[in-house]
């Protein structure tokens, strides 16, 4: 028997979210049990298995990394907020569904990539401990050449999720074919922003009957 997610609920104790969230993403408003991110041109902007050469240096805070010409390759600027926002504070799984040609690179990159806290509306920082992006799609990777079709049938039976449920953000049209499942997908026009993630989880929303 497939083992099922389950979000938590909020209560009267639960702490205030942080103040870079969205309040359109704050409850009680309903959100996707998972979010599937594609990875190049999404999270970030390049193809993995295309721009980058081994072998990669992450930079001394491990916000960026370089590869052996010097160039530097890094997240779009609010992809590690969203993430940490997801699964840290509203309780979202979160997933990589990627065609990539290069999956041991892009794993390298993400295990090199680090997620810090963004700063508060005084700009200080949070003193949490940076984490690995890698460790922040806890529902799954599917990265490998093929279908998202077979990437999101695999996501379901690794999560016990409704397709229904689920919410895809992905920079190429011909990808929306995982809709036929009942899966909600964005297409994303320039990279992964607080702006896009609360346009796809309207559309969500929509689709589901909870606009």
């Amino acid at each position: 028997m497939m083992k099922k997610f389950t979000r938590q609920l909020t209560n009267p104790s639960t702490p205030s979210l942080p103040s870079y969230i969205p309040a359109s993403l704050t409850p009680p408003s309903p959100l996707p049990r998972l979010i599937v991110f594609d990875l190049d041109y999404t999270l970030w902007p390049f193809w993995v298995d295309t721009h980058p050469l081994p072998p990669f240096r992450p930079s001394a805070d491990h916000t960026s990394a370089s590869d052996r010409a010097g160039e530097t390759y890094a997240f779009y600027p609010d992809s590690p907020a969203i993430l940490l926002a997801l699964t840290t504070h509203l309780s979202v799984k979160v997933a990589a569904a990627s065609r990539t040609h290069a999956p041991d690179r892009a794993r390298e990159l993400l295990k090199m990539l680090w997620v810090y806290a963004p700063e508060d509306a005084s700009g200080a920082q949070k003193k949490e401990k940076p984490r690995k992006a890698i460790d922040f799609f806890d529902a799954g990777m599917e990265i490998y050449p093929g279908s998202k079709m077979g990437h999101f049938e695999n996501l379901r039976k690794k999560t016990g999720v409704e397709f229904t449920d689920m919410l895809f953000f992905d920079d190429e049209s011909r990808n929306a074919e995982v809709e036929s499942l009942g899966v909600t997908m964005w297409l994303v026009k320039d990279g992964m922003s607080w702006e896009e993630l609360e346009n796809g989880v309207g559309e969500w929303r929509k689709r589901r009957g909870h606009a």
